[in-house]
């Protein structure tokens, strides 16, 4: 099967996804984008890839089986797929740390180090099973999270067990983390899922009795070659790759496209990454007509919401709960990232409320970013918030506050894939080139 890949390389997550000849959506992967764009962007394809499977099995299995409760069966299939993967990465990270042992500074205590290291490991993999059963909830996604804080845990108690310093075994994860996390799990993608789907077929009472013809329409689907016809990069790290000039497109003429994609009527276009704001403006083709952004300060961006999360000690995911709660936003006198930290602490200092501190930052950077479409020519109907601030209910709720006030009663599209709009624009790219439609347009 023929597939057209974008990927945006973003200075947070990097995204990816899959598109076949007639414009559907065969999978979508994310990973974050470390300091290595190049293995983002492979991580990034991989992950599509796997969800490129599941849509294949999902389409072999909807006709041949009525009789089996479809969600269910890939939920759990996907779960155990997500263990066969962790375990890989496991591994890697195990034999990463052993050979982080073999220089001179372990010399006098190398032994005692590897046994502990084994012991964590041997730990970390009998709890594995736990973290990917029915209900279990994980703060993240990313092997690095997931691994980092369950190492941290048990190292600090092996460490004492075995009378070392815990730095020093934290010190080789440090070092090995960074390695494992830069390269992509290296197993064929079939072998782990024929694994998942062993796991699968003998746990769940439900599909047992259909299982050999489940294992061979599972099968028949990974033998469909999802087969990369044509690459478009684009995001904030695009200029790092190897990429020809006719394999790269900008963010503003990616995110464009795929919010035309997503809504036919957009006109506006909101997008707020990690780095920049941009404001976009569309014709009836998702050709973008004009824009502005900015380019020179992190305020108003999702660096800036990391800036105040550190600054206030909590999760970057907890920021819009918290500013949920107020019904009364402080007013936030200054949007540069710095100042806005001072201005923080002094509000703290003198007892205003977290919540309606966060409430009155969130309002500030949906002001900064509505000054940034006001340049760009202004809000039309349609219009459509995207990138990975578009997820945060509190920044979503004061843009329809802000849009009203400003322009009225105006159509506002929020898509939960809204963070791969610029991938999708990519991709559409990818695939309009392969048909000779380099210049973007429909014909």
């Amino acid at each position: 099967m023929k597939t057209f890949v974008g990927i945006d390389l973003g200075s947070t997550t990097t995204k990816a996804v899959l598109l076949d000849e007639d414009c559907n959506i065969i999978g979508r992967g994310i990973t974050n984008s470390r300091s290595n764009y190049a293995t983002a962007a492979r991580v990034a394809s991989q992950e599509a890839h796997v969800d490129g499977q599941f849509t294949l099995f999902r389409r072999a299995l909807t006709d041949a089986h009525a009789d089996i409760e479809l969600d269910s069966f890939l939920t759990a299939l996907e779960r155990a797929f997500r263990l066969e993967q962790f375990l890989e990465q496991l591994d890697d990270l195990e034999q990463t740390c052993v050979r982080q042992v073999q220089g001179e500074r372990f010399a006098k205590v190398a032994s005692g180090v590897k046994d502990s290291l084994s012991e964590v490991f041997k730990r970390l993999r009998k709890e594995a099973p736990e973290l990917y059963a029915p209900g279990a909830k994980r703060k993240s996604d990313f092997f690095r999270d997931i691994a980092g804080s369950r190492y941290h845990s048990h190292a600090e108690e092996v460490a004492r067990e075995a009378n070392l310093p815990y730095d020093l075994l934290l010190n080789v994860y440090d070092k090995s983390i960074i390695e494992v996390e830069n390269r992509p799990p290296a197993g064929e993608l079939s072998e782990k899922f024929r694994r998942a789907l062993g796991r699968v077929l003998q746990t769940e009472p439900s599909v047992k009795a259909a299982a050999a013809s489940i294992q061979k329409l599972v099968e028949n689907a990974l033998a469909i070659d999802l087969e990369e016809t044509y690459l478009v990069g684009t995001g904030y790290g695009r200029v790092t790759l190897p990429f020809s000039k006719e394999h790269i497109r900008s963010e503003i003429l990616c995110h464009g496209l795929g919010a035309h994609m997503m809504y036919p009527q957009t006109r506006t276009v909101l997008d707020i990454g990690g780095q920049d704001t941009k404001g976009i403006q569309i014709d009836a083709r998702g050709i973008v007509e004009n824009f502005q952004m900015n380019d020179r300060c992190a305020a108003g961006c999702g660096r800036y919401l990391g800036y105040i999360a550190d600054e206030m000690n909590m999760g970057l995911h907890e920021l819009g709960p918290m500013a949920m709660k107020s019904d009364k936003p402080a007013r936030i006198n200054s949007t540069c990232t710095v100042f806005a930290g001072a201005e923080l602490r002094d509000r703290l200092s003198l007892g205003e409320k977290r919540e309606d501190i966060l409430a009155g930052l969130h309002r500030a950077i949906i002001l900064r970013a509505i000054s940034i479409i006001s340049r760009s020519g202004g809000v039309t109907n349609e219009f459509t918030f995207t990138g990975g601030v578009a997820k945060n209910d509190a920044a979503v709720r004061e843009l329809r506050k802000v849009i009203k006030e400003n322009y009225g009663e105006v159509t506002i599209n929020i898509n939960p894939d809204s963070i791969y709009t610029g991938a999708l624009g990519a991709a559409e790219f990818a695939r309009r080139a392969h048909l000779g439609q380099a210049d973007g347009s429909e014909k």
